[in-house]
């Protein structure tokens, strides 16, 4: 007997259907997996067979043969061993599953027949919805994860003999998606803005930045607070909305990263790889690709701490995806895409030392070994960070104060307002923020009077700035400008922003 049973596989970021045909007929005994499986999809037939017999079903003394289409798509890994377990079932007519229509299975099997959590649910749950499947059985642990999908039928198995009795039964109640669109707007951090002692300028500059979604180098001696300000600017970020947390669980999900039971991502992605990360690991990669780092900053920051270490042609890597918000990986059989529209906060040191520029420690590097240090980040890469700022050594004074600053809830009521701002500007544009703006944006939305230009015009020529430097200049002021609720850029505007593009042509000169 033929028996039709739908799953779902993953391609980069988005599900397609895979159709598993099992026929069972009644010729020697053999099993046979065929439609571009992989070494893990072939070895299914072990963990089946024992499952089933463990489970209390037969396993039949017959030839089986299970079709994957589309057969020109290479399968992947354990998730068909409960749709192939369901197919023999019914090819060998031990149960009916007529109960609903319109369904599909994915789940990995251990040898007692558990059904075991598998990656990248959340994009094949969508997958499902938009293929005009109603109802889905995953594995228990991962039934919140696919139940944040609406019009669609979540239900978590734990056995094949419960998923058995729920296909023959119909009784059993579909997951309930754990969404809060409080746990959304509201922050779940336990370190804080106020945290931080001193460093007005600096925190002003990281204000601006995550009020625009603005690339930020900070550039300070060792133990002037470099790390702790990056670590702390998440908590000034404005909230994901729905969509948002939406894509960066898509891309979790398929990473593997989701904890066990765990539903919707309800905080922006802080990444801070170390500066041994390879291309791939940063990038995304792998025979089947994966996403990297910066795929998994999306829609949010990637930290690079002591960027001069990173190995060169790894942090070239970052300038397309800076640029466009997307990674392409290619290979021979396929080209896929991931989304990588994140925030880049860079720190580090002026020099191999580190206090070169510190006037209370004298540094002791040469200027050959500094020009050598300064030179392993590009010009092109340092171009597309928006605001470059100093981080002073703090006084002593400032590091036994006992005086707090504005908490991270404050900070981040101004940083929404003017997040609010630019989301009305930019309405279905397809931006969200300043630093996204193409040039008929910057026409539209970014002119200077004339003192302002007069500025900006003396600045490019006295720094030989570049055209791309010129346009980030004005990003920033529309920022500021926003920041402090002026529908026009004004002078103090640009010679802020102005003040945050100075710091490299001084030092990396």
């Amino acid at each position: 007997m033929l028996a039709h049973i739908n799953a779902l596989a993953v391609l980069g970021v988005d599900a397609y259907v895979v159709h598993v045909e099992c026929d069972v007929t009644s010729n020697f005994s053999a099993f046979s997996v065929v439609g571009l499986p992989d070494a893990a999809v072939r070895e299914s037939v072990d963990r089946v067979r024992t499952a089933l017999k463990n489970s209390g079903f037969i396993w039949p003394q017959r030839r089986i043969t299970v079709n994957l289409a589309p057969a020109d798509t290479r399968k992947q890994g354990p998730l068909f061993d409960l749709p192939i377990a369901l197919g023999v079932l019914q090819g060998d007519e031990q149960c009916r599953i007529d109960h609903f229509p319109s369904f599909a299975a994915i789940g990995e099997m251990g040898l007692d027949g558990s059904v075991r959590p598998i990656s990248g649910v959340l994009p094949m749950a969508l997958g499902a919805k938009a293929n005009g499947i109603k109802v889905l059985l995953v594995p228990e642990a991962n039934a919140k994860e696919a139940a944040v999908v609406e019009g669609l039928d979540v239900y978590g198995v734990r056995s094949l003999a419960d998923a058995v009795d729920l296909l023959s039964t119909g009784e059993g109640e579909p997951a309930q998606a754990e969404i809060s669109l409080e746990d959304l707007q509201s922050p779940h951090s336990e370190v804080d803005w106020a945290d931080v002692k001193g460093q007005e300028t600096v925190k002003r500059a990281l204000e601006v930045a995550a009020a625009g979604g603005h690339n930020v180098l900070l550039v300070g001696s060792p133990g002037a607070g470099k790390t702790l300000l990056a670590r702390r600017m998440p908590t000034i970020l404005p909230p994901l909305s729905l969509d948002e947390a939406l894509e960066v669980t898509k891309l979790y999900s398929v990473a593997g990263l989701l904890g066990s039971g765990q539903g919707l991502m309800a905080e922006r992605p802080f990444r801070a790889p170390h500066h041994t990360v390879s291309h791939a690991g940063l990038v995304g990669g792998g025979s089947y690709p994966r996403p990297g780092e910066i795929s998994l900053s999306h829609h949010g920051i990637l930290f690079l701490d002591e960027l001069p270490e990173f190995h060169r042609e790894v942090l070239e890597v970052l300038r397309q995806p800076m640029e466009d918000g997307a990674v392409t990986i290619a290979r021979a059989a396929q080209s896929l895409s991931f989304p990588s529209r994140f925030q880049l906060v860079a720190a580090m040191n002026p020099c191999p030392c580190g206090f070169y520029g510190d006037h209370r420690r004298p540094c002791v590097c040469s200027p050959n070994q500094i020009r050598k240090y300064l030179t392993r980040i590009s010009g092109p890469l340092l171009d597309r960070i928006d605001l470059h700022v100093a981080v002073p050594r703090l006084l002593p004074d400032e590091l036994m104060s006992k005086q707090v600053g504005e908490s991270s809830v404050t900070v981040r009521e101004r940083v929404c307002h003017a997040r609010d701002i630019q989301l009305q500007r930019f309405e279905n544009k397809g931006i969200n923020c300043n630093a996204h703006m193409r040039a008929k944006q910057l026409r539209e939305y970014c002119n200077l009077d004339s003192a302002a230009a007069d500025l900006l015009k003396n600045a490019i020529d006295q720094f030989a700035m570049s055209a791309r430097a010129h346009d980030r200049i004005l990003k920033v002021a529309r920022t500021i400008a926003d920041l402090e609720n002026s529908a026009a850029i004004q002078l103090q505007h640009v010679a802020e922003a102005v003040n945050y593009r100075t710091l490299d042509r001084k030092l990396f000169a």
